[in-house]
Order: structure tokens, then sequence, then C-alpha cells
């Protein structure tokens, strides 16, 4: 377009302005035709300019096209090598799902034992679960242990504080037992352990509670306790005798120098510079004095109060007792709270120990030491309320049927063993609030059946249900089983007493679930 513009230009040029030939040109003629002639360089200048201009976009834009149609030809070839692969990858997904199923189907063709196995776990899960939803469901319409709860007159108690308060008080006497006693050659005082129905929870009073709780002793410097078991003939419950025997001190008393071998010094030396030996002062023969022991801690109570912060707002008083240390601490409002102290040696590292409280028998010797599992039942109490339900009413099952014992033959430590022994039977689920008129039934069966049979096994002897977590000597669970109803098997007249009064134990139970006393 460019090129045709000049030609354009030059033949306007031509055509008007012709060349007179053979003609001498005037001077004003010349100077237009050079001017002319300037003006025709200077736009053929600006045309050239502009046509080579015009080529280098001619020559921009073809170079433009050819890229894109380059590039559209690699986005189609990138595209064609992507979909190639996308096929390479589907078909390795396929292979390894097809590997990875063969494998599993191997696996499950040799474990069938585990996969039946779990099947029927999660079986028994969902069954529980149904299970605890219609439980829930109709625990509002079933429940006729709520409405005993509500309508039996229960005693009005306070037991976790009131054990509380007696606890700390008893361990405050015995670290001042401890200071007084630090170096002399008297049993040396533990910290107490609460025992009884007041401490596991199911005390049937309401008042004139009695706090009990067991004061383990240790042998004092040079001496040493052993446990020796009485004849079977004597009683029909396990009694021991606690032995003081002397231990030689020479080697400690080298080291310290704090005091005199018994065994191997003077009786006149150690008369003139040392107090007496245990058994000099609480033995009779080589035996520990149950009666000689309770007279000692009564004097220990009485001069160990006068330094206890609780003397300053309340009143001891310290009451008669001959195989115990009893006492009543009255506050400033009138109210009273009565503790009995028990001693103890532990069998081992067991939770049984031989003590000094009373038994059965019409008379107890002195050195005498029975057997008791007080604190292996507390602890088996304790670990039945850590495993229970929040709602489990076995300790008010217990403490129902201890209150219709009142003036019968019958001790609340035989429907104690009944529960301890369904406690173990009985899964801890079906002791519900809602399962109270059943295990009441269940309680009374059993004990009519021991009546019957003459015969209810001791819980701890001879029994391989009891707990792991209760710690018993060795031989416990393979000892042959203490008959607690020995003397029915011995005494018709007394079984038939036993019978008659059961009959009168149902109809009580009966009148104080329909009347609520």
């Amino acid at each position: 377009m460019a090129a045709t513009k000049f030609l354009a230009l030059v033949a306007q040029t031509i055509i008007q302005h012709p060349q007179m030939v053979g003609d001498e040109l005037d001077e004003a003629t010349h100077e237009r035709m050079q001017q002319r002639a300037e003006h025709l360089s200077q736009e053929m200048t600006r045309l050239l300019q502009e046509l080579e201009q015009r080529s280098q976009e001619q020559m921009l834009q073809e170079l433009e096209q050819r890229s894109q149609e380059q590039s559209g030809l690699a986005w189609g070839a990138l595209l064609f090598a992507a979909l190639q692969q996308w096929q390479l990858w589907a078909i390795a997904g396929v292979l390894v799902l097809l590997c990875g199923l063969c494998w599993w189907l191997r696996k499950r063709s040799h474990e069938p034992d585990s996969s039946s196995e779990e099947e029927s776990s999660s079986s028994d899960r969902e069954q529980v679960e149904e299970e605890e939803e219609e439980e829930e469901d109709n625990d509002d319409a079933n429940d006729l242990g709520r409405f005993f709860e509500e309508h039996i007159q229960w005693p009005v108690q306070n037991l976790a504080t009131e054990c509380q308060a007696v606890k700390e008080l008893l361990g405050n006497f015995i670290l001042v037992f401890q200071q007084l006693l630090s170096n002399s050659f008297f049993p040396l005082p533990q910290p107490p352990i609460g025992v009884g129905s007041a401490f596991e929870g199911w005390s049937p009073r309401e008042k004139d509670i009695v706090y009990r709780l067991l004061v383990p002793l240790k042998p004092p410097r040079g001496h040493a306790f052993h446990l020796e078991l009485g004849t079977a003939g004597e009683m029909p419950a396990r009694n021991f005798c606690v032995r003081v025997e002397l231990v030689c001190t020479c080697m400690s008393e080298r080291l310290a120098g704090e005091m005199l071998c018994f065994l191997h010094h003077p009786e006149e030396e150690l008369r003139r510079n040392q107090d007496p030996s245990l058994l000099r002062t609480l033995c009779t023969s080589s035996y520990l004095d149950v009666q000689k022991t309770a007279r000692w801690f009564h004097q220990l109570v009485k001069a160990a109060w006068v330094v206890l912060p609780q003397s300053s707002t309340c009143c001891l008083t310290v009451l008669p007792s001959s195989r115990s240390c009893k006492y009543q601490v009255t506050k400033s409002d009138n109210k009273s709270l009565i503790t009995e102290m028990i001693f103890g040696v532990q069998q081992g590292n067991s939770h049984i120990f031989v003590s000094s409280q009373t038994t059965e028998a019409i008379f107890t010797p002195s050195t005498m030491w029975p057997e008791t599992y007080a604190v292996a039942e507390a602890n088996f109490f304790s670990h039945m309320a850590r495993q229970a339900p929040h709602d489990s009413f076995h300790l008010k099952c217990l403490q129902l049927c201890a209150r219709i014992l009142v003036g019968t033959s019958f001790s609340t430590y035989t429907v104690k063993t009944v529960v301890m022994h369904l406690l173990t039977t009985i899964p801890l689920s079906g002791w519900r609030r809602k399962h109270l008129l059943l295990r009441l039934q269940d309680i009374m069966r059993y004990l009519r059946c021991c009546l019957e049979e003459k015969r209810l096994d001791h819980f701890f002897l001879g029994n391989e249900r009891v707990p792991e977590e209760i710690s018993l000597p060795p031989d416990f669970r393979t000892l042959e089983p203490l008959n607690l109803f020995q003397c029915l098997a011995q005494d018709p007249a007394a079984h038939a007493e036993a019978l008659r009064e059961f009959v009168e134990l149902r109809d009580r139970l009966t009148r104080l679930l329909i009347y609520g006393r």
C-alpha cells in the first residue's frame, strides 16, 4: 500500500508539473522545482519509514501466529500424553486393589477364630448397649427401689463426716503416743484403721454408734512378736497367742550406744541403767497380755489428751473396757462420739490381724488374741464400692437386714457374711436400687438354706472367690472352710430355735417394707 501511494505521488508530480525539454527555466520556476523536490524527498523518506514499520508489524503478526499454532500443537501433545498417563495409573490402581483383596481373603481364610471373636464381641457390645438403653427406659416405670427408698424410715446419720472426725482425733493421739514411746520398750502404736459397720457405711443405728478402729502394734527395740495358733479344741474360731521374744542388739549397741542388749548384759546392770523389757511390763509369762495392754492404753489416752487441741473445746470420758480402749468425746453442743480402739498384730503383710476384740465365748484368756478379719472386710467393701454402679443398694440391703436382728440370736456378722458371699456370686450390676426386693429375697433364701444345712462358711477361710485385691496369708485360700453354724450342728435345740427365729425375721422384714419402720 505504501509503494502504491509512492508511485501515485510520482505520477501526480509528473502530470501536474511536466518538464519542458529544450526550454531554459527561469529562476522562480527553478526555486519552486527545488522546493518541490525537497518535499518529495521528505515524503519518500516518511513513506519508506512507514513501509518499513508496516513490514515489521506484519512479520511480528506472522511470528505470533506461528507461535500460537506451535503452542496449540504442544498442548495437544501434552493432553494426549496426560491421557495416556491417566490410563496407566488407572490400570495400576485396579491391579493394587485386586492384590489387596486377594491378600485380605487369604488372611481371613487363615484366621477364622479371630474374625468370629470380633463378630461375637461386637454383637456382645451391641447387646449390652441395647440392654442398657432398655434399662434406662424402664428405670422410671419399674423402679420399686425408689418407692421403698422414700417409704422406709432410714436412720438419720452422718457417717462419713463423723468417721473422718474420729479418725483425725485418734491420729493425733497416735502421734503423741509415738513421741512418748520413742525411747521406751513398750509396743509402738501405728496409724489407726477404721473397721466395723460405721466405717463400712451400713451401721443400722441412728444413735449411740460406736466407731471402732484397729491400732496395729509393732514390737519395740530388742523385741520380736511371734504368732502361735491355739489348739483347735479350745474354740471354734482361730485364736492366737502373741509370744514376745528378746532379740540381740549387741551390734546396734556398739554402733549407736543407745541401749543395752537384754540378752548379753547382767540383770543387775540392766535394772540399774535401763528400763525393763516388755516381758516385765505387759506380758504374762512370755505372751503379750490383752488386759494389761488395755489398761496401759487407758493411761496413755489420759496423758495425751491434755496436749491435744481438741481438749480446749471437748470433754473426754474414758469408758470401762477390759480388752480395748473405749472413750467418749463430748462437744460443746453436747453431741458425743464413742470411739473404741482395739489393738492388733498383723500377720505378715496381709490384711489379717490378731486382735484384742472380745469373742462370743463365755471366757477368753487374757493372753488369747482372736484372729480378726475386720481390716480385710473394710477393704472388701471399699473394693465393692469402687466396682458397683453409682446407685448400688448392697449396703442398704445389709442395713435393712441388720435392723431386724434386734432381740434374736442372729448376729450382724451372720448377715454380713451372707451378703459378702452374694456380692461375689451375683453381678454387681444386679445390686442397683430397682433390684432391692430381689436381693432381699436372695439374702433371706441364702440364710434359710444355711440354717437348713446347719452350715455357713466363713467368707475368707477357704474361699477362692475372695477378690485378689484383698491381701490374705498364703494358706488362707486352701484352708478348710470354717463353719460359722457349727454350734447349730452340735445343738439340736439351738437349731430349732434358729429356724423359729428365721420365720420371725422374715415377718419383720415384710412389716418393715410395708409400713416403712
